[in-house]
């Protein structure tokens, strides 16, 4: 009553104060009728079967109503004053700026992951090449061989070089195979049959660190192009770490588990 009288007081006219009384009435019936449908709703007994149909179309209808009222409304304008509108461009650009730099980096990232791998690729095709070159080289020798044989002295030289070659190899394993068990010795079998059973998972048998040493080394050999191995549950994930912390093996960029040796040969 108060406000009215201090509008009828600052307003002069009284059709103010009739609208804004007519206005009240009109939102009052508004809220009446509302609270009748909802309470007819309520009185409403519907079977079980039908209470979750019923259910769904209510809210069908609402979304509809909310629908149709967002189709019917029109856009806001923020502001019309152009600073404030040029400060709002701005920030824009600047969003659209950062997003557009992350995807700039992820493809030179990506494009700098294709260029090792194509000169991966093409270093393993070079050497593919060569061994080809190598082979046919071989076979024309091994073809006149019969016309041009080699010296028996010769022949025995070359055999006891590559037997002195593979007793040599085999030291080397078997020197490294005694250092590693041990310095480097598997977790207990007992420990580890413990700890499967309760957990209630499959005891899965471990793998030396010598074992997978010599996969890295024989993937690394074989398949230079490709030389990463797959980690599995039979490498023991301390040795995972030993090999990783100390510079030996790396893991693959895109798949952590997948790893490689070092290329210390280059």
């Amino acid at each position: 009553a108060e406000c009215l009288s201090e509008i009828t007081d600052t307003t002069g006219p009284v059709d103010a104060k009739e609208e804004i009384l007519d206005e009240c009435e009109s939102i009052w019936k508004q809220m009446e009728e509302c609270q009748s449908k909802i309470m007819l709703l309520g009185t409403e007994t519907l079977l079980p079967s039908d209470a979750k149909f019923s259910l769904l179309m209510l809210q069908w209808k609402a979304l509809a109503v909310n629908f149709r009222q967002w189709q019917a409304r029109n856009p806001e304008i923020i502001s019309t004053n152009p600073d404030v509108l040029l400060e709002l461009g701005e920030e824009e650009l600047q969003k659209v700026k950062k997003d557009l730099e992350m995807v700039l980096s992820t493809v030179r990232s990506k494009n700098k992951q294709l260029e090792e791998d194509l000169k991966r690729e093409q270093q393993w095709y070079e050497e593919q090449k060569q061994i080809l070159e190598t082979f046919n080289k071989i076979e024309e020798e091994a073809n006149t061989q019969d016309e041009h044989p080699y010296p028996e002295r010769e022949l025995n030289e070359l055999k006891n070089k590559v037997s002195k070659l593979k007793t040599y190899k085999n030291e080397l394993l078997a020197a490294l195979g005694e250092f590693l068990d041990e310095h480097f010795p598997l977790p207990e079998r007992a420990e580890n049959i413990k700890k499967k059973k309760s957990s209630a998972e499959p005891v899965v048998e471990l793998i030396t660190l010598q074992e997978i040493l010599e996969m890295l080394i024989n993937t690394l050999m074989t398949t230079p192009h490709e030389p990463y191995i797959t980690i599995n549950e039979s490498f023991w994930p301390p040795y995972i770490e030993l090999l990783l912390r100390y510079g030996m093996a790396l893991r693959h960029p895109e798949d952590p588990n997948r790893m490689r040796l070092q290329a210390f040969h280059k």
